[in-house]
């Protein structure tokens, strides 16, 4: 496997001196500066950035509550200048990220007037704060009907804008806010054509894209009966929290994605206003990802998670790729993306009387079994063709045929478009071997239908074999009951963990697979422009859908338990996960057909009928996080560009196999010989009963010897944390690694009632 060292070594703490460049064109960067440091002759932050630092023109956010700093435009001369002011910890280039693009409380094991929705109110109270897109307010998902007063503690505002005002808000939307200085500043110097699009985007918290509306209304979503999306997935929508309250904060906009330096504004006035969960699906999609002091998700994570909130973050789009996983401080809750027990299949069927399974959401004229002739456009060898991009068919080939389009390049409903508008009847969209047999539902515009790598490979054989092959395309609505469920989406990113392979990323995976959640008014099902269809819902896939999962979640954990910080809340859903299917047997991955592992799901699939009563948790203070941020070798200047806060580390360094976190992954050094062991201690809470005894049950790794000391825990009221330690032997001449470059195992406590599980990774990397 690739060499994690390398990884590590991005680790060391250069601040940002490549950042410079001999660009003289002006950038947005984000300067953290010691709070601390601010001479008393200047009333406000703001006022000594003015200043010392740059003109107040300059300034687009002033940062104080998770961050303390400043986003201003400057030109690398400008920035290198601000760098050496002794008081600026650090500064960074502002970047765009991107989105991680009714029946899945119940596929969660919630149910109605019992268990955690009963225990919990159904999250009421609780506010979530959703970073993404803003929010179509007049959804049926966001009615207060029955819901109480604001919580008192709440200090947001409703901000008004382009079709939004205050009345938009109510006892459910309890807060909006828009964050755009980044985007427009981007914009103004070149960064992105256009700026905010009037005719396409709304310069308020209103929803021109559809995905904030979707991702708030899985979180918290009331319920909505009689809901469906063109007749597809029918029956009563809701959120996994239907009380709990929502904070929008707009930080993504349609024409241009999203900026770190709006996204940390939002982190600082979210903290501020008094949200207790944040859910953002938002990630980087660079590759590698950034260490964490160059990472404004994680300094924002940071500082929410430190003054109590929890933070749930998507993983990321680009599995089955091993070290795709983004998000990945060990603050924040990182989530992959499973399937649900519903599809919406759809057959291919070819004249020689073969069935190809598929799915689709198409919900217009059905072919009713007439056979068109197909072509294959990629047999031109034109990639462009194969890809059925814009302007690359030819309509005199095309007309009154299905079209076989390759995925890839192009948004798939896109391909689409362009197969219409060459005059085709129809699509059979072929997954291409990195997308495997991994499948997801779209609205598209004309009779199609997405099948498998090696189903379009067979489809392609045939019409080869046979030049004048006919098919037609059979659609089978909604279908309830699918095993095995649920799989790991093949989308879903994977690990190791490419910073700190110490801890395992993803942290579990939720629903985020042909997802039913409410839609703007603004835009049709596809996201297309030419899409003039109005839907009031839409089923939408990927990390972004099971994002909010977990946090409609944390929210009903919060509500049931609130004195638990957000690592105990994370733990209780860790350690509960389930790792079967609902045929009893290993969860697989969608990809590969096979028993998935830890690098795809982390701990397993959230089960929230289990993380309510989770019998003990692994908890972490703000100090267990500065002695991880020392035990990496971050220097006390650039843990503080993280913390806010000066720190100091130990002088005996800590070790980073004692972070108290839900799992373990054991890294031994690749090429050495003989037996080689390590050590882990962890610490558990008893959150349940006072007296109860927990035993240890060990599945070791292929190959390797785990041992746990002691064997039993003795909880009383006097003695509610105790700690015990783990530790893994590997012989390096019989240690067999299987295709993901590790083995896996995990250790369980139990006292009959509770079983606290945690996942253990086994792995050699390549030494520096």
């Amino acid at each position: 496997m690739p060499s994690l060292y390398l990884h590590l070594f991005l680790l060391i703490p250069v601040l940002v001196g490549h950042v410079f460049a001999d660009d003289r064109t002006a950038k947005t960067y984000i300067v953290r500066v010691d709070s601390e440091s601010k001479p008393s002759v200047f009333p406000t932050h703001f006022h000594w950035y003015t200043a010392e630092f740059t003109e107040p023109t300059a300034i687009l956010h002033v940062y104080d509550t998770v961050f303390h700093g400043f986003s201003a435009v400057l030109t690398p001369f400008q920035a290198a200048s601000v760098l050496k002011h002794p008081s600026v910890l650090a500064a960074f280039e502002d970047r765009r990220r991107e989105l991680h693009t009714t029946r899945s409380p119940q596929f969660l094991g919630l149910r109605n007037q019992r268990g955690l929705w009963s225990e919990s109110d159904y999250g009421s109270d609780v506010i979530i704060g959703i970073f993404d897109t803003g929010i179509w307010p007049e959804r049926r998902s966001f009615s207060d009907l029955n819901l109480g007063p604001v919580p008192k503690r709440w200090r947001g505002v409703c901000e008004v804008g382009v079709k939004f005002s205050s009345k938009n808000c109510n006892r459910k939307i309890v807060g909006a806010r828009f964050f755009s200085k980044g985007h427009e500043a981007a914009s103004g110097f070149g960064g992105i054509v256009g700026g905010i699009n009037d005719t396409v985007e709304f310069k308020s918290p209103r929803d021109a894209d559809g995905h904030g509306t979707h991702t708030a209304s899985t979180a918290a979503g009331r319920h909505a009966f009689k809901s469906s999306m063109e007749g597809y997935a029918s029956g009563i929508a809701k959120g996994v929290a239907p009380k709990a309250r929502l904070a929008v904060y707009k930080v993504c906009w349609r024409s241009a994605g999203c900026f770190d330096s709006d996204i940390l504004a939002a982190f600082d006035a979210a903290v501020n206003d008094g949200v207790d969960v944040i859910s953002i699906s938002i990630g980087g999609g660079e590759g590698i990802s950034s260490p964490y002091y160059l990472d404004p998700i994680a300094i924002g994570a940071y500082g929410a998670v430190s003054r109590g909130v929890f933070v749930s973050s998507s993983a990321g789009n680009d599995g089955p790729n091993g070290m795709s996983v983004t998000n990945l401080a060990p603050w924040l809750t990182t989530v992959g993306a499973g399937t649900i027990d519903r599809n919406f299949p759809a057959d291919v069927i070819l004249s020689d009387g073969r069935k190809f399974s598929g799915v689709s959401l198409y919900s217009g004229e059905p072919l009713n079994g007439k056979m068109y002739p197909l072509i294959y456009p990629g047999k031109s060898g034109i990639l462009s063709a194969s890809l059925c991009m814009e302007n690359s068919l030819d309509p005199n080939l095309v007309k009154g045929k299905i079209v076989i389009c390759d995925r890839g390049s192009s948004p798939r409903v896109a391909k689409g478009l362009v197969v219409k508008k060459a005059g085709g009847v129809g699509m059979i969209l072929a997954n291409g071997a990195s997308n495997g047999e991994g499948l997801v539902g779209d609205a598209h515009l004309i009779p199609a239908c997405a099948v498998g790598s090696n189903e379009g490979d067979e489809i392609k054989a045939y019409l080869s074999s046979n030049p004048k092959a006919t098919a037609t395309i059979n659609f089978q609505g909604t279908v309830i009951g699918i095993k095995p469920a649920p799989v790991v989406a093949s989308f879903s990113a994977r690990g190791p963990n490419g910073l700190n392979p110490e801890i395992l990323k993803p942290d579990l995976i939720a629903p985020g697979v042909n997802i039913l959640a409410a839609w703007t008014e603004a835009i049709g099902p596809t996201g297309l422009d030419s899409d003039t269809r109005k839907s009031e819902f839409n089923i939408l896939s990927g990390t972004s859908m099971a994002c909010p999962h977990v946090s409609g979640a944390a929210a009903l954990l919060k509500s049931a338990h609130p004195d638990w910080s957000p690592a105990a809340i994370r733990s209780a859903m860790m350690t509960t996960a389930n790792l079967l299917d609902n045929s009893f047997n290993p969860m697989l991955d969608e990809s590969s057909k096979k028993p998935a592992n830890p690098y795809d799901f982390g701990s397993g699939h959230l089960n929230l009928d289990l993380a309510m009563d989770p019998g003990l948790v692994y908890d972490l203070t703000n100090n267990d996080y500065v002695n991880f941020l020392c035990a990496i070798e971050y220097g006390p200047k650039t843990i503080q560009v993280i913390t806010r806060s000066p720190v100091n580390c130990p002088a005996r360094k800590p070790l980073s196999e004692n972070f108290n976190y839900p799992s373990i992954a054991a890294l031994f050094p690749s090429g050495s010989d003989g037996v080689s062991s390590k050590t882990f201690y962890r610490m558990v809470t008893n959150v349940g009963g006072s007296n109860d005894v927990y035993t240890v049950k060990v599945d070791p790794p292929k190959g390797v010897e785990v041992s746990v000391k002691p064997e039993k825990l003795v909880f009383s009221e006097s003695s509610r944390r105790l700690g015990y330690y783990v530790t893994v032997t590997i012989d390096s001449k019989n240690l067999v690694l299987d295709d993901s470059g590790a083995v896996f195992g995990s250790i369980s406590w139990v006292d009959g009632k509770h079983v606290v599980r945690s996942p253990i990774v086994v792995t050699q990397i390549d030494p520096l």
